[in-house]
């Protein structure tokens, strides 16, 4: 049974619409005779779990081939502009200088707050990575830290980005560890690169924030993870927003967009290694990082169904919003627009709509190679490094408890029995062994070689 769309206002579609000539983006200009009209894409190219309507998505020149397909007397333009962080994104949409944006949930709802404030409605279109659990975002701290738990955080300096989904994991896993996020810390407001850098100089004692950062530091040697956004078992993800105008104005231009980063997303899910070797390329993040959040059993899973799950969790996310007095009530229902997406996709978006994360696994990535290896256990792709101790590019495991894949040599290790069992952040880890008579904590040296 095909799922009912969401709830939206009727929206009216005249064809002589397509061909007025406006001078916001979006619109056209007469050039030898054809209509020109620039489509402007806003995207955070490092934000790597939106590369389907962003990096990815411009490398393969998907949304292009989309656009010429309409073969509607236009000639079609795409400026790409690439951000930091979903909040700019959201001034030039509201201002009316980028069509198509894509960013994370709790700027989404910023997004939809302003938008409605300032009278320049906008409308979540699409999803593009997603974690059921959470373990998009990760709380990290400088390898040498004393730091093991969020109950050290008190009185520490904290950087995040206020506004962000990292910033949202932030506020709720302190006070589930019994914080206050506006006392009993110290929350620097900074960009992604400038916390790096106050972490680094020892200005900040912890680093909230989302993909990639966490695992870049990590992969760097240059943070290790404190908190797994994954213990909360909420709902996290990126997603595609259009602003209402543009969208009533060309609705086939939005439909095009949307195919189009359905296409990107079959590629990444068919052709893993390949677009992270894509996405590194475009971004000079390492490709083993991107790989860890965008691989075949990644952090993010991709699929631009806007499924029930992160509709709940958006709705959730507004009173922390509203707490923090960055918005005031958000309408979720009138903001989230799932029209154009299905048309879009056609019979088979109630097929994505269906469609779960893959079950987690260990993976090995040799070097050279075009493709990983996939091992049942830990265990096993120990055994397989303690064999291969040269050759191999990166190395990835799945918390025990969270399922959030981190690197086999960064992660946090349990022996219980004759397992060795790997967890992102010492605190979960203690978790288990507290429950597990006779487990304890061993270094990734010694997990080695026990399974050699």
């Amino acid at each position: 049974m095909t799922p009912t769309p969401l709830r939206r206002p009727a929206v009216a579609l005249a064809a002589s619409v397509l061909l007025l000539p406006v001078s916001a983006c979006g619109g056209s200009a007469e050039a030898n005779g054809s209509p020109t009209v620039t489509v402007v894409v806003g995207y955070q190219s490092k934000t790597i779990n939106t590369v389907t309507a962003g990096t990815l998505l411009r490398s393969l020149g998907y949304f292009e081939e989309q656009l010429k397909a309409l073969d509607d007397g236009n000639t079609y333009k795409v400026e790409w502009q690439d951000f930091a962080t979903g909040a700019p994104i959201t001034a030039q949409m509201t201002a009316g200088k980028i069509d198509i944006g894509s960013m994370g949930d709790f700027p989404l709802l910023i997004n939809a707050a302003r938008g409605k404030q300032l009278n320049r409605p906008t409308h979540l279109v699409s999803v593009t990575g997603y974690n059921l659990k959470g373990g998009l975002n990760t709380v990290v701290v400088a390898p040498d830290s004393k730091l093991t738990s969020l109950k050290d955080l008190k009185g520490a300096k904290v950087s995040t980005s206020v506004g962000s989904a990292a910033d949202g994991t932030l506020v709720r896993a302190l006070r589930r560890a019994g914080l206050d996020p506006a006392r009993d810390v110290e929350k620097l407001n900074q960009q992604p690169a400038v916390g790096a850098s106050a972490l680094a100089a020892g200005s900040a004692d912890a680093l909230s924030q989302f993909v990639a950062w966490p695992g870049l530091l990590a992969h760097q040697g240059k943070a290790k993870a404190l908190y797994d956004g994954a213990q909360l078992d909420l709902p996290t993800f990126h997603g595609v927003t259009a602003r209402e105008d543009f969208a009533e104005d060309r609705p086939a231009v939005l439909e095009a967009f949307l195919r189009a980063q359905a296409e990107a997303t079959d590629y990444l899910d068919a052709r893993p290694v390949d677009a992270a070797e894509k996405v590194a390329g475009a971004t000079g993040l390492p490709a083993e990082v991107v790989y860890l959040y965008n691989g075949a059993h990644g952090i993010a899973t991709f699929d631009p169904s806007l499924k029930p799950q992160l509709v709940s969790a958006l709705e959730q996310d507004v009173a922390v919003l509203k707490a923090a007095k960055l918005t005031g009530d958000i309408d979720v229902d009138a903001f989230v627009d799932d029209r154009y997406v299905r048309k879009a996709l056609g019979a088979g978006y109630a097929e994505r709509l269906r469609a779960a994360p893959p079950a987690a696994a260990s993976e090995v990535w040799p070097e050279g190679a075009a493709k990983t290896r996939e091992f049942a256990s830990p265990d096993e792709l120990l055994a397989y490094l303690a064999r291969h101790r040269d050759g191999v590019r990166a190395a990835y495991v799945p918390d025990a408890t969270t399922g959030t894949l981190w690197f086999a040599d960064k992660a946090v290790w349990v022996r219980d029995g004759e397992r060795s069992l790997p967890f992102v952040a010492p605190q979960t880890a203690r978790a288990y062994v507290a429950a597990h008579d006779g487990a304890r904590v061993i270094s990734y040296a010694d997990a080695l070689g026990r399974a050699s």
